[in-house]
C-alpha cells in the first residue's frame, strides 16, 4: 500500500474482532511511534501497552464504552513534560504535540498491517495515572486502542474543502 492508500483507508475502528494482535505486528507499530520526529529530537513519550485481562479491565474502567472492551490491545501514550522541548519566547511545551505525532505514525502503520485503531483521549485521566503508575510529571495523553476490525468497509470521510482550510500567503 502506498501512503496516500493508507491514510485514506485509516478510520476509528470502533468495532474489533477477538483475534489476537502478533507479537510482530505490534513491535512494528510501536517502532513507527519510535521513529516519530519530535521537537529538538527530545522524544518525551512513553508507550504503555495493555493486554493482559487484569489490566484491559482497568482501561475499560477509564473509557466506559461497550465497544472499547473488544479491543484485544490498548497503547496508553505518554507524554514526559520534564522532557519535552519548549519554545523560547512563550514557553509553549510541545509534549502533546510530539505525543500526537507518534500517535499518527502508530495508526498509519497499523492501517498498513491491516489492523484498526481508535484514538481516545476523552478519559479519566487520574484513574489511569493511579492504575498505571504513572509519575507525577508523566502526562496519559491517550489510548489507542488497537485490533482486527470486524468490518473491512470504510466509512466515507466527511472533510472540509481545501478553499476552507488553507490560505495562500496570508489568513
Amino acid at each position: 500500500m502506498d501512503l496516500r492508500t493508507i491514510i485514506e483507508n485509516r478510520y476509528s475502528v470502533r468495532s474489533y474482532q477477538t483475534k489476537e494482535v502478533e507479537e510482530e505486528k505490534l513491535i512494528k507499530i510501536l517502532e513507527a511511534g519510535q521513529l516519530a520526529p519530535s521537537a529538538v529530537n527530545f522524544q518525551p513519550w512513553h508507550f504503555i501497552v495493555v493486554r493482559e485481562e487484569e489490566n484491559h479491565q482497568k482501561v475499560s474502567e477509564i473509557y466506559h464504552r461497550e465497544w472499547f472492551k473488544e479491543a484485544p490491545v490498548y497503547i496508553i501514550i505518554c507524554g514526559d513534560h520534564q522532557a519535552a522541548w519548549k519554545r523560547k519566547e512563550d514557553g509553549k511545551d510541545h509534549t502533546d504535540v510530539d505525543a500526537a505525532i507518534a500517535i499518527d505514525h502508530m495508526t498509519l502503520q497499523a492501517t498498513e498491517l491491516g489492523l484498526g485503531t481508535c484514538w481516545i483521549c476523552n478519559f479519566y485521566v487520574e484513574k489511569c495515572r493511579e492504575y498505571f503508575q504513572l509519575p507525577e510529571h508523566i502526562e496519559p495523553i491517550a489510548i489507542l486502542s488497537l485490533g482486527y476490525p470486524n468490518d473491512d468497509k470504510i466509512p466515507a470521510k466527511k472533510r472540509k474543502t481545501l478553499d476552507e482550510i488553507v490560505h495562500w500567503e496570508k489568513f
